[in-house]
């Protein structure tokens, strides 16, 4: 540098944070079997399908509650399955399943996604979105007012029941393989033992631990 220089420092523009309807249109855009979240604001989450052990823990578990779903002719809630909901925080998630009071909400709009914030949420863990949906989903409820929430592990065959309190998610219950159990916020007995897919049995060799030649 020549004496009597001076050094200029052009400043850069800070990053632009996109905005929620930024990642909505996003998402809007995604293949229909992908699922876009929003878990923290401005950032954008994806994941696939599920597998056939999520798939099936997941239908047990909503047939369960038929009786509960005005939508099916039950009484005193309504309950929906992968259905996007706007939490607070330009936040978006689409809980497993979420169910809403029917005396509080004798109807749903048809928002999509809704605003209107459950009060049950359950969510069906997999190996690639547990972390999430204990790290960020299961706090998100908590904090924005789901009294309740389910988390349900079919390859550990476990259902975790927690409860927000002081806007912390607190686990409150926990059953596993085929307990029969009540669980709030429903008045009804669950038996888990068909909650969880069978699994395939091992070939000779490896039921012994030994290589199969």
């Amino acid at each position: 540098m020549r004496a009597g220089a001076t050094l200029l420092t052009v400043p850069t523009a800070p990053k632009r944070v996109p905005t929620f309807d930024d990642l909505y249109r996003e998402i809007e855009r995604l293949p229909e079997h992908v699922t876009g979240q929003i878990l923290v604001a401005g950032v954008l989450t994806t994941m696939s399908r599920p597998g056939a052990a999520h798939e099936h823990a997941l239908a047990r578990c909503r047939r369960s509650l038929d009786a509960f779903d005005g939508a099916l002719g039950g009484h005193g809630w309504w309950i929906r399955q992968e259905f996007e909901v706007r939490f607070p925080g330009d936040r978006l998630a689409v809980p497993d399943l979420a169910g809403w009071r029917a005396d509080q909400h004798p109807e749903l709009p048809d928002d999509n996604p809704l605003r209107i914030l459950p009060a049950w949420c359950a969510e069906v863990l997999s190996p690639s979105t547990a972390s999430d949906d204990r790290a960020l989903k299961l706090p998100l409820f908590a904090s924005t007012g789901v009294g309740h929430v389910w988390l349900i592990d079919p390859e550990l065959r476990i259902l975790e029941a927690y409860e927000s309190i002081a806007g912390r998610p607190t686990l409150v219950a926990t059953a596993r393989d085929a307990d029969v159990v009540r669980l709030a916020p429903f008045d009804v007995e669950l038996s888990l033992g068909a909650w969880w897919k069978t699994r395939a049995p091992a070939s000779v060799g490896e039921s012994r631990g030994t290589p199969v030649t």
